[in-house]
């Protein structure tokens, strides 16, 4: 099974992958400033579901995390390794398998929507259904899962950003082989 490049111009999306950048859990970049995002054919599918019903409403998805390799996610266990947040890389997680992608919505002028928090903010108010975040942070959530679900993904409940495959245990950890390496040297 290969992965498959979700970048533009082929996904009418922004890709601004956090891990090649310093603004992330690990305070450091740890992919190559080049790193491509990639995703499992299936998750794929979903995906340009998710990206047209985004389109009409006047938004775009943006993508800071899809396929995810083991060092990577190692990365982000040792600079927190939290459960309710970080896979543990032992047992490689839903973004190691290429089922998973970490997003949010942007308007027409190319502006994150608020969200209530960051990405990788790992706090309790990151969670769903938080109400102690503005109304506005609020319906923005709510509008990012009902398409996210509408398109065939499953929520995390601890993290706004985050989307799989139902039954994503259930896809194989992906090995690096025949991608390009996205971690830094």
């Amino acid at each position: 099974m290969s992965l498959i490049d979700i970048s533009p111009p082929e996904f009418d999306l922004v890709v601004e992958l956090a891990y090649a950048t310093p603004n992330n859990i690990a305070g450091r970049p740890f992919y190559r400033a080049d790193a491509k995002p990639y995703l499992h054919p299936k998750a794929v599918e979903c995906l340009q579901v998710a990206i047209a019903l985004a389109h009409p409403l006047g938004y775009r998805l943006k993508v800071f995390d899809a396929y995810r390799p083991l060092e990577g996610q190692w990365a982000l266990w040792n600079a927190s390794p939290d459960p309710e947040f970080i896979a543990d890389p032992r047992k490689g997680g839903p973004h190691n398998r290429g089922v998973a992608l970490d997003l949010t919505l942007i308007d027409a002028s190319g502006r994150e929507l608020d969200m209530g928090t960051g990405f990788d903010v790992i706090t309790p108010l990151s969670h769903h259904g938080r109400t102690d975040v503005s109304l506005e942070a609020q319906r923005n959530r709510l509008l990012l899962l009902g398409l996210m679900t509408a398109a065939g993904f499953e929520f995390y409940t601890n993290e706004w950003w985050h989307y799989q495959l139902f039954n994503a245990r259930d896809y194989p950890v992906v090995a690096q082989a025949g991608l390009p390496h996205p971690m830094m040297d």
